[in-house]
Parts: C-alpha cells; sequence; structure tokens
C-alpha cells in the first residue's frame, strides 16, 4: 500500500474520496461535507433562529468513526505532517 501525506488527502477528499490513516482504527475515515444552503426547520437551530431562516452551511471535512459517530475534524500537527493517509472504502452496513 501507498502511503501520502495530508496535501494529498485533502486534494482526494475533495475529489470525493474517503480517506483514512495508517494509524487509524479500521472504522475510522474523512469525508468532506459539501456546503449547501437549507432553511431552519429542526433543533437546536429552531431555538436560536428563526424556523424557515435560509442558512449558509459551510464545507468541511468530518471524522467518522465507530458506532456511527461522526464529528467535524480538526487536524492536529500530527495529522498535518503524517505521511500515512490513503483512499479507504467506508464500511457498509448490513440491511
Amino acid at each position: 500500500m501507498t502511503y501520502h501525506d495530508f496535501s494529498y488527502a485533502l486534494q482526494q477528499l475533495k475529489l470525493g474520496e474517503c480517506i483514512k490513516r495508517a494509524s487509524w482504527p479500521d472504522d475510522m475515515f474523512l469525508y468532506l461535507v459539501l456546503g449547501s444552503t437549507f432553511k431552519v426547520n429542526r433543533q437546536p437551530l429552531m431555538s436560536i433562529l428563526p424556523e424557515g431562516k435560509e442558512i449558509n452551511y459551510h464545507g468541511h471535512i468530518d471524522l467518522f468513526w465507530g458506532n456511527s459517530q461522526v464529528a467535524v475534524f480538526t487536524p492536529s500537527q500530527q495529522d498535518l505532517l503524517a505521511h500515512d493517509y490513503y483512499i479507504a472504502t467506508p464500511p457498509t452496513e448490513a440491511a
């Protein structure tokens, strides 16, 4: 397997690929969430903004890990300087 640096990983994310680090558990991977526009229609946004208000949701990178957990990925210095990124195949759940 060929490993790459973060700049390669970022480029691949922009192309729609999922990305992993060799040092991460099997069920962790990154993916790009594209920006979008939507209207407020659920909590917690409705507790701070009026229903129907149009929101510009900016693109970002999310980190998925086991048990359907997702968080915005904020790379550490180690993540930015690592050379163990590769294209991942996201797990599929049985129907």
